[in-house]
């Protein structure tokens, strides 16, 4: 090497040593823009409450679907007060169900009928009616089912006409 070549070398890598040694500037960076006022987010559209209804039926509905899923049903409800009321449904080959008036208290009329478990535990049964059926539900019963089905235990659907199942398509 020649010694223009080593002295620029030199020079280069003392500029370089230098460089790292001296404090650098930074930039700020850009300022973030101000915050936006968010735009309003659309909220999914709520489901109108069923309206109340004076609910009189004499119901039976005794079913058996093809996956094995089966209810029977009896329910008599004058003017929303629920006189009689048997219901056992069964999960296939896997467990049931079962709710007796005898073990419940009627607690509410409109705009829906609630039953209310007198064992003291949060179990309800709940009836309402929209146009095309009446609907007997329930609500925090596993201790009244068979273990591991409660997930898997539908509501019994009534037609509102003549007090059969109804349809469930």
């Amino acid at each position: 090497m020649k010694a223009a070549q080593l002295g620029s070398c030199f020079l280069a890598m003392l500029l370089c040593t230098a460089c790292e040694q001296l404090p650098i500037a930074r930039r700020a960076p850009p300022p973030s823009p101000p915050p936006q006022a968010a735009a309003p987010v659309a909220e999914a559209p709520r489901a109108t409450p069923i309206a109340a209804h004076d609910i009189s039926l004499a119901g039976t509905c005794r079913r058996t679907e093809d996956d094995g899923f089966r209810e029977d049903a009896v329910m008599r409800v004058v003017s929303n007060d629920v006189k009689t009321l048997k219901w056992k449904l069964w999960v296939s080959k896997r467990g049931s169900c079962q709710f007796d008036l005898a073990d419940f208290k009627q607690v509410q009329k409109t705009p829906h009928i609630v039953l209310q478990a007198t064992d003291g535990t949060q179990c309800k049964l709940l009836i309402w009616q929209d146009p095309r059926r009446v609907t007997l539900a329930h609500a925090n019963c596993q201790q009244r089912c068979t273990p591991g089905i409660y997930e898997q235990a539908w509501p019994v659907l009534f037609n509102p006409n003549n007090g059969n199942c109804a349809e469930i398509r």
